[in-house]
């Protein structure tokens, strides 16, 4: 996997944080009400130009053309209300103490299926480095020898079932048949806990009708594609889930609406039993459970802290598999289990899941808007009747109000050219996926692919719908200079609405070459390496010679060591990590002069070392860039102490 850093903790690009947490600082009453006003006003002005747009300018001469185009804009409206909805207030939260003993039986589940040894690993590790007492269990639906021997060697307990209907569900409905807890966090495979992990969120279940406490999707790949990309620092970067984790998903407190994320949460046994255990009837059991819950009156919060970190897609092919599965999933819901219109839920719930299910569907709306303006140029229509000067001054007020509202009620989320890159190359996944609403395809389970998915640096193809859909723009474009030379039939009688067609095509293909560039950079290609490289500068020694540490994973290590010829092929690398050490056996794979009689050595870790790896990992995964006296993000430091004692 490509060189890594950590986030420092806290949510920089956020808003300030709450002293030694990762929790954020609840907004200031005048700040909530200037957003809150602000976003009034956008609606207000939003509602009067729809009213506008509907009675006073609607050419139905062309009304193929028109009357979609109003649909749209009301379609983004209704998007807008939502989005204000859910975003009323982030910082409702319970109060809650932090639990440092307990008399509870806890345990940590980790679900897993092809997952690599190097993703698994630093999981486990942390897992079992949690604070409180509690029982790790590896949930393994691969049945894989080496995943038990993983397991065996660090202490965690093993669990594997003979037949695997129902995919991650019905592994974890398995294990509920097995193990005796009271609570259970659930991690995915690839996320990496603090050890306060149950420490901060067990306070919640003192009210006993708290069924679910659920925390941010925070990730240690941050050059992932969905990450935005670094300048010049190796800080906080901007992930393309932020919007959702950092402040959607806090803002459904407020409506009692938080749910279920499938990773990073902890749930009360006795609740999930009462509902007949993880939802088995589609494919996102997190969400679809949660309904369940909510239906039988049990109660979930949301944890604002980042407590868990995870893998990013790493590539726009594993980026869409995730998006289809999970938009799949919400069209099974809406089928099986429609939260607008099941009994059991509150109006505001109807309305907090509303905002979430019905967002699938904006694929339709950035395909309408990539092929409205061809349609224009290429019919010579004017689906808009009115001066264009006034409908400029309309349309244009009201879009940089409803812009400075999302940008307002995000917190600071919303990147709005960013934003419509992701929207363009998930375009073609959510369509696929919303049309299983009318079709009933049946989709199984993917796994999202983690660690190493090729052995070639190889281009993603860009989704087949964006591609055609940009070409279609081109075509539209050329038309437009055909029909200016007279070589075409079509007539403009408004040319400044062929203009202003024209201007919207090509802000259409610059996004799109925008997020086909994206798709096809080589730098986010599908993954080569089995596992994350941190970047460090700690002191270490080879064979007893004094070196530095350049970057580690859990595979390999690169060092800079005084050159020497008669170096052993086999040799010892031990790792210094405040007062403790891990010492490796390692294979030293290569070795290059850089000058001054040293050399940089790349070094391979000796299969095997389970106890030592796992030692290694709940360091380097527990690392934190630390911001030096001029502001300016450093490489990170390993965090003193974090080594536990060898299992």
């Amino acid at each position: 996997m490509r060189t890594a850093t950590l986030p420092r903790p806290g949510v920089g690009w956020l808003r300030a944080t709450v002293p030694g947490r990762d929790l954020p600082a609840p907004e200031s009453l005048r700040r909530r009400w200037a957003i809150r006003s602000l976003a009034l006003v956008a609606l207000a002005t939003t509602t009067a130009y729809l009213a506008w747009r509907t009675t006073a300018t609607l050419d139905l001469s062309v009304w193929w053309l028109s009357v979609p185009l109003v649909l749209l804009e009301i379609h983004a409206a209704l998007g807008i209300a939502l989005f204000t909805f859910s975003l009323w207030d982030v910082d409702r939260r319970p109060e809650v103490r932090r639990v440092t003993d307990t008399a509870d039986r806890l345990a940590v589940l980790i679900p897993t299926y092809n997952e690599g040894i190097e993703v698994l690993m630093p999981t486990v590790a942390a897992a079992l480095a949690m604070q409180l007492p509690h029982e790790t269990w590896v949930l393994d639906d691969g049945a894989r020898p080496e995943v038990r021997r993983l397991a065996r060697d660090l202490g965690a307990h093993y669990l594997a079932r003979t037949e695997h209907a129902h995919a991650k569900a019905g592994n974890l409905n398995n294990a509920f048949k097995v193990i005796e807890a009271d609570f259970v966090a659930v991690l995915d495979a690839d996320h990496v806990a603090s050890p306060r992990f149950l420490m901060e969120t067990l306070g919640y279940f003192d009210d006993s009708r708290v069924a679910l406490v659920q925390t941010p999707q925070e990730f240690y790949n941050v050059d992932s594609f969905e990450h935005e990309a670094a300048h010049g620092t190796d800080g906080d970067r901007f992930h393309e889930q932020a919007l959702f984790y950092r402040v959607l998903q806090p803002g459904k407190n407020r409506w009692g609406a938080a749910f279920w994320c499938g990773t990073g949460a902890v749930v009360r046994v006795q609740a999930l039993r009462a509902v007949g255990g993880v939802a088995t009837d589609t494919i996102t059991e997190d969400i679809h459970t949660t309904i369940r819950l909510h239906r039988a009156g049990w109660k979930t919060v949301y944890h604002n802290e980042v407590l868990a970190r995870g893998l990013a897609a790493s590539d726009a092919a594993t980026y869409q598999l995730q998006r289809l599965r999970w938009g799949t999933g919400a069209m099974q819901v809406l089928r099986i289990e429609n939260p607008l219109t099941v009994p059991g839920l509150r109006l505001s719930q109807r309305l907090a899941y509303a905002a979430t299910l019905l967002g699938w569907f904006d694929a339709w709306r950035s395909l309408g808007y990539l092929l409205l303006p061809t349609a224009v140029l290429v019919t010579g229509a004017v689906p808009i009747r009115a001066d264009p000067m006034t409908f400029l001054v309309a349309f244009g007020s009201t879009f940089i109000l409803q812009q400075l509202a999302l940008r307002a009620l995000s917190r600071g989320c919303h990147r709005p050219i960013l934003s419509i890159i992701f929207e363009l190359v998930r375009m073609t996944p959510n369509l696929l996926a919303t049309t299983t609403l009318v079709t009933r395809r049946r989709v199984a389970f993917a796994v999202t692919p983690k660690g190493r998915s090729t052995d070639e640096h190889r281009a993603v193809q860009v989704p087949f719908l964006l591609l055609w859909a940009a070409a279609f723009n081109v075509l539209g474009a050329a038309w437009f200079a055909f029909t200016l030379l007279g070589f075409t039939s079509t007539h403009y009688p408004v040319m400044g609405v062929a203009l202003g067609a024209l201007a919207w095509l090509v802000v259409n293909v610059a996004l799109s070459v925008a997020a086909m560039r994206r798709v096809r950079a080589l730098r986010y290609a599908p993954e080569r390496r089995a596992s994350v490289r941190f970047e460090t500068d700690l002191p270490v020694s080879l064979d007893g010679a004094r070196a530095v540490l350049q970057d580690v994973s859990l595979t390999g290590a690169r060092i800079v060591v005084t050159a020497d010829p008669d170096r052993r092929p086999l040799s010892q690398l031990t790792i210094e990590i405040g007062a403790a050490a891990v010492t490796l056996d390692v294979l030293i794979r290569s070795a290059r002069p850089i000058g001054e009689g040293r050399e940089m050595v790349g070094l391979e870790f000796e299969p095997g070392q389970h106890t030592e790896l796992a030692r290694l990992a709940v360091a380097i995964f527990g690392t934190r860039i630390v911001p030096g006296v001029d502001g300016v993000a450093r490489r990170p430091a390993f965090s003193p102490g974090a080594i536990p004692s060898a299992a």
